[in-house]
C-alpha cells in the first residue's frame, strides 16, 4: 500500500482514538484488507458493559486491569461480525505491547503500520518501549511487517 494509504488510515485510527477515555493515552486501531478496504476498529477502553465512569477504575495500576487496548478491542470487533483478519494490515497510533502483537500474530494479520508521532512522545517512550521493542522482535520473528508512518492531513497528502 502507498504512504499516501498510510497516512489516511493513521490519520483515522488517530480519529478513533479520540473516543477513548483513557486520560493519559489515546490508543487506535484500525485493521485494513488488502484493497484498501477499512474494517474493523478499536480504541483502549473498557469492556462492553462496565462502567467507566468510576473514577478509581482510572487510576494507575487499577486501570490496566479494567482497560482493553485498542489492537484488541478491533480483533474482538472482527470477531464479534466474522470478519476474517487473514492478510490484513492494522494501522495502530501507538507501538502495541507484547499481549497485543501476539493477538496480532494469532489473528493471521500480515502488515502493522505504526504512527511514528508515537515514539517521539517521551512520556509514552519510558512507560512502554521495552514492551514495544520485544513486539517488534515477535513480528520480526514472525516475518510480519511492521512500518513507521505519519498521519498526515488530506491537504498534506495531496500535496
Amino acid at each position: 500500500m502507498s504512504s499516501k494509504w498510510d497516512a489516511r488510515f493513521l490519520r483515522l485510527a488517530n480519529e478513533v482514538a479520540s473516543w477513548s477515555k483513557d486520560r493519559s493515552t489515546k490508543v487506535g486501531a484500525v485493521i485494513v484488507t488488502d484493497d484498501k478496504t477499512p474494517g474493523p476498529y478499536g480504541y483502549n477502553g473498557f469492556p462492553r458493559m462496565i462502567d467507566d465512569e468510576i473514577e478509581e477504575r482510572h487510576e494507575r495500576p487499577n486501570k490496566y486491569d479494567w482497560t482493553e487496548h485498542a489492537e484488541r478491542n478491533a480483533i474482538y470487533n472482527a470477531a464479534r461480525v466474522g470478519f476474517n483478519l487473514t492478510g490484513c494490515t492494522i494501522y495502530v497510533t501507538h507501538v502495541p505491547c507484547p499481549d497485543c502483537a501476539r493477538a496480532i500474530l494469532q489473528s493471521g494479520i500480515k502488515r502493522v503500520v505504526v504512527d511514528k508521532s508515537s515514539v517521539e512522545d517521551a512520556d509514552f517512550q519510558k512507560r512502554w518501549d521495552e514492551k514495544g521493542q520485544f513486539s517488534e522482535k515477535m513480528f520480526a520473528e514472525a516475518k510480519v511487517k511492521m512500518d513507521y508512518g505519519h498521519a498526515l492531513s488530506e491537504d498534506d497528502i495531496r500535496g
